[in-house]
């Protein structure tokens, strides 16, 4: 893994507690917020990827406390990394149809 610098961190920070607030905004019924599809789903894409780039739960511990979007997006995370974990050993029907829905 590569050294992510404090600006890096901090930029990182920035941008993952502005898509958490705007996915919070618009999951609390977006009365001061214009619900825009794209934007909503590229915001939710943008948490998980700064999430699967450093822990979450080290990092900005006081995002996750804060913002349900944002446990929503690390216990997604955590659901699919159990799941591609397991999901040959122990599940491997559930492989057979994923693999065969991505080809």
């Amino acid at each position: 893994m590569s050294h992510i610098s404090q600006s890096q961190l901090q930029s990182l920070a920035e941008s993952a507690s502005k898509a958490a607030a705007y996915l919070d905004a618009c999951d609390n019924g977006g009365q001061f917020v214009r619900l825009d599809p794209a934007y909503y789903q590229s915001c939710g894409r943008l948490l998980s990827t700064v999430f699967n780039l450093v822990d979450p739960e080290r990092v900005f511990p006081e995002l996750i406390k804060q913002s349900p979007s944002a446990r929503n997006a690390l216990e997604a995370l955590e659901m699919e990394r159990l799941l591609g974990i397991s999901r040959s050993g122990y599940y491997p029907e559930l492989a057979a149809i994923l693999t065969r829905a991505s080809a």
